[in-house]
C-alpha cells in the first residue's frame, strides 16, 4: 500500500494534510503559513514525511454553517488519523506533538489530517470522527494565525525528532 511505503532506513512514510475552512488572502499571515509549510515539507523528508499540504475549504453561510463545513471537511478527509483543532481539546506541548508525530510514523498511520474549522468551530460529526482534539491554547485565534501556528508546530516537531537546534526549550 502506498501510504505505508517504507523509505531508506526502513522507516515508514507519512502524509500530513491540513484541512482548513477559509481562504488565505494575500498578506503576512499567508506568507507566514507558506514559509512554515515549505520548511516542514523540506525538513520532513528526512524524517519520513511524504508530504505536508494544506487544502482550503470554502466558508459556509447560515445557521447550520458548522454542520455544512463539517460535512465538507469529512468528505475531503482521506483515511487515517484525524486531529481536530478545538478550543476544548487537549493541550499538547511541542514535545508531545513531536512524539505523536513519531508514533504515527512508527505505526504506519499513512495520513494524519489536521482539521481547522470555521468561525463557528467544528460540528459534532467532526468532533466524533476525530481521533484527537487538540487546543492551541485558551485564546481565540483568527483562522490564518491558527493555521500558521499549526504549521510552525509541525515544523518544530520535525526538527525536534531530527535533533535540529530550532527547538531550544
Amino acid at each position: 500500500m502506498a501510504d505505508r511505503q517504507r523509505f531508506a532506513g526502513g522507516a515508514r512514510r507519512l502524509n500530513i494534510l491540513v484541512l482548513a475552512v477559509g481562504k488565505a488572502s494575500k498578506g503576512p499571515e499567508r506568507d507566514l503559513c507558506a514559509r512554515y509549510l515549505e520548511r516542514a515539507s523540506k525538513s520532513g523528508r528526512q524524517l519520513g514525511l511524504s508530504s505536508v499540504t494544506v487544502k482550503e475549504l470554502a466558508d459556509a453561510q447560515g445557521p447550520t454553517r458548522a454542520a455544512l463545513e463539517g460535512d465538507r471537511l469529512l468528505a475531503q478527509r482521506p483515511p487515517g488519523v484525524l486531529v481536530a483543532l478545538d478550543e476544548t481539546g487537549a493541550a499538547w506541548s511541542s514535545i508531545d506533538f513531536a512524539n505523536r508525530l513519531q508514533t504515527w510514523l512508527d505505526e504506519g498511520a499513512g495520513t494524519v489530517t489536521f482539521a481547522i474549522g470555521g468561525a463557528d468551530g467544528h460540528s459534532d460529526a467532526v468532533k466524533s470522527a476525530a481521533s484527537h482534539r487538540v487546543s492551541l491554547g485558551a485564546i481565540t485565534l483568527p483562522h490564518l494565525l491558527a493555521r500558521a501556528i499549526l504549521l510552525e508546530q509541525i515544523y518544530r516537531a520535525v526538527t525536534i525528532r531530527l535533533g535540529h537546534p530550532y527547538h531550544r526549550a
